[in-house]
């Protein structure tokens, strides 16, 4: 994790995007069937945090130790550092069997994203579930970006440690069914549609 750009976390409170798609990542989630949850990137630990005081039996990692000691603040138990290049996870979670993996807006920072999805693929257990926000665009939004000149501060290339990857449905349908997925539903959040400001895509094994 030598270049690993430490997102800066300063409290337990929600991220941005968790603001417009907390509700829709919850209606994707079946509290009978989605019993052993891991949000890998979990920042500071407010999604899990708020799964466990629902009831759910959720765990995250992270890369950011500042993150990880802010959301252990909470559940100590339940978080874990985590690079996740490295191909592993933490020993402490490794034999547990999670049928859900949730993902928020970690996949457009990798650079090996269909890696990610094949590690992800490895965590879980047969028919297992994985739900992935990232940024939305499309050719609608793409387009608009194009013409009111907005793409420097979209993709700031001066952000350590911002965004490498722009995803489409299209495009992330294509790396999940790579990986032996089956899409089962998308939303869009934030704005109207097409216009979106992320996506969230459940798939199947």
């Amino acid at each position: 994790m030598a270049d690993y750009q430490d997102y800066g976390f300063h409290s337990g409170g929600p991220t941005h995007n968790l603001g417009y798609q907390l509700d829709e990542l919850l209606g994707m989630i079946d509290k009978p069937k989605n019993q052993y949850i891991l949000d890998l990137g979990c920042g500071n630990g407010y999604l899990v945090n708020y799964l466990v005081g629902q009831g759910y039996n959720a765990y995250g990692t992270d890369a950011s130790e500042e993150g990880i000691t802010i959301a252990k603040e909470t559940n100590p138990g339940r978080f874990f550092v985590q690079d996740l290049s490295s191909g592993t996870l933490p020993s402490q979670l490794q034999e547990i069997p999670f049928d859900t993996i949730i993902s928020t807006e970690v996949i457009e920072h990798l650079y090996n994203p269909q890696a990610f999805i094949d590690f992800c693929k490895q965590q879980l257990q047969p028919g297992g579930e994985l739900i992935i926000t990232t940024p939305y665009h499309g050719y609608l939004k793409n387009l608009t970006l194009s013409i009111f000149n907005k793409w420097d501060s979209h993709m700031d290339p001066l952000w350590l440690g911002g965004h490498i990857k722009l995803w489409s449905r299209k495009t992330l349908t294509r790396a999940l069914t790579n990986s032996g997925f089956t899409i089962t539903r998308f939303r869009g959040c934030g704005r109207f549609p097409y216009f979106w400001k992320s996506m969230i895509i459940k798939a199947r094994l």
